[in-house]
Formats: C-alpha cells, structure tokens, sequence
C-alpha cells in the first residue's frame, strides 16, 4: 500500500506540472503571433525612414557626419557589445546560444564593453571579466517602439560623446519557429557602402534616379534620420528576439509536455501492476484462510 501511495503522489505531481508546461505553452503561442503582427504592422514606418538615407547616400555618396567617423589611432578603442536576452527561463539553449554568441564576439573585438538588455543576461555577464555598461530590463513585457526608443537614444548619445568606437548589437533571428539562431549586427560606426547594399537588396536601386530637395541640408536632415534608423534597427531586433524566446519556450514546453506524459504512462503502468499484485495478495489471503477454515 505504501507502494502505491508514493506511486499516486508522483502522478499527482507530474499532472500538475504538465498543467503548467501545457498553459505556458499556450501563453508563448499567443504572444508570438501578437509580437509578429506588431512587427509586422511598424515595418513600412522604419522601412521609410532607410529609404530617406537610401535617398541621401545615392544623391551625395558620403554624407559629413558623426556617425562615420574612423577610429582615432592615437585613442584607445572600445566596442560596445549589446546583447538581448531573455528576462525569464524555461526557453531551452535561447539564452544559452547568445551567451556563446556574445563571447565569441568580445574574442574577436577590442576593449569589450557590454550593454545588456534582459535579465537572464546580467545574472550571466554579471560574473564575467566584462565591463558592464548598461542593462535595461522590460520584464518579459511585449517590446515596444519606446523601448526600442530607449535604448537606441542611450547607444547614440554614448558614441557620439565617445564611450566607443563601435556598436555591435547581438541578437536572435527567427528564420522559423524550428531554426532560431544568434545574429551580428554592427550598427555604429555606419559604412555608406553596407547602408546603401542593403537597402539596394530591398528593390529601391530604383530610386537612385529620383532628385530629393532637403532642408536645411542633407548632413542635417541625415543626421536626424540616423537616430530614428537606430530605433528601427533595436526595435526590429528586440522584437525578433522576443519571438523567437517565445517560439524555443513554446518547444521546450512541447517537449517537458510529452515527457511527463511518458512518464505518467510508465507511472501508470507500474501502478496498475503494484494494484494488481496487491489485489492478488489478498485474494491469496482470503482464498487461504477459508480454506483453513473449512478444514477445520
């Protein structure tokens, strides 16, 4: 009987824990599609704003600006690393491949300094011999364009105050709800060759014909843009990297759901035969003392 009890207790436990891992499940569901439908609903925002400085690079080729400055080789260099975490766990290796990512990077770069969004990130990065700048925590809630505006209003006061040189921002990308994998972006300082080939990938090498009037001047109007280009860029990565959390929180419940259902069902088989045997036992024992009885 005792036997029998530790048996029910464990699958009380396991369906109370698939209950969970079923209603988590469902939560990441629904906030991956409303995390993409938001992204998708801001995009020709933020897709304007690079066909602006699409405009100006192709009328002026290289723009007088800050934010093309080169390194000064009589200055020590810094590179500021952003890394977007998660604020919760339970998303399988999601944190773990942007740890990786992130080391990988400061190997690579020099002076590594690390600006942290989420806060399973800071618990890790608060251990290494990394310089943390800044972390910003959202706490798990749907990013938004202020977030992004945020961040990206920090980034650029920081660089052209000269805290560094460059900005690399690393993220995941979402290329499906199966493939998640760690991006590399650099966004400060800006290349106009990059700005203007990625723009070009995107169908606007026909503007290139089109003439553009802008006042006062295109440096100022240029720089102006570059800011809310930054928003773009941090907002379009925060909320990848927010679906794409939930989309390896949604499979690593998928998978802790069919565990315990594995297990409830070996569970199940070792109670029923515990149950049968108990049932034989007293069967034997009854079986036994009525015929000790009759013999008497």
């Amino acid at each position: 009987m005792a036997n029998l009890r530790d048996v029910r207790l464990r699958m009380r436990a396991i369906r109370q824990t698939l209950q969970v891992t079923k209603a988590m499940n469902l939560i990441s569901t629904a906030k991956l599609r409303k995390g993409r439908r938001i992204l998708e609903d801001t995009e020709p925002y933020f897709n304007r704003i690079q066909k602006s400085m699409f405009d100006i690079l192709s009328s002026a080729g290289k723009v007088e600006s800050a934010f093309f400055r080169e390194p000064d080789a009589n200055k020590t260099s810094r590179t500021a690393i952003v890394a977007i975490t998660s604020d919760k766990g339970l998303a399988g290796g999601y944190n773990a491949n942007i740890f990786r990512q992130v080391n990988d990077l400061c190997s690579r770069v020099k002076n590594p300094l690390l600006i942290l969004i989420g806060t399973v990130g800071y618990r890790y990065f608060i251990h290494s011999p990394y310089v943390i700048l800044e972390n910003f925590s959202f706490r798990s809630q749907l990013p938004t364009v202020e977030h992004a505006g945020e961040i990206a209003d920090y980034i650029v006061s920081q660089y052209l105050w000269g805290m560094f040189d460059e900005v690399h921002v690393v993220y995941t990308h979402m290329y499906s709800t199966i493939k998640l994998l760690p991006a590399e972006r650099q966004i400060f300082p800006l290349n106009t060759e990059k700005i203007q080939s990625e723009l070009a990938n995107t169908g606007n090498m026909k503007r290139v014909e089109l003439q553009f009037e802008f006042l006062p001047s295109k440096g100022t109007v240029f720089d102006a843009l570059v800011p809310l280009y930054v928003k773009g860029i941090f907002y379009g990565a925060i909320v990848e990297a927010y679906a794409s959390e939930q989309s390896a929180r949604m499979a690593a419940m998928d998978e802790a759901s069919k565990s315990a259902e594995d297990m409830l069902a070996s569970l199940q088989i070792s109670y029923n035969r515990a149950r049968q045997a108990g049932i034989t036992q007293e069967m034997s024992e009854i079986i036994g003392g009525s015929t000790a009885l009759s013999d008497k």
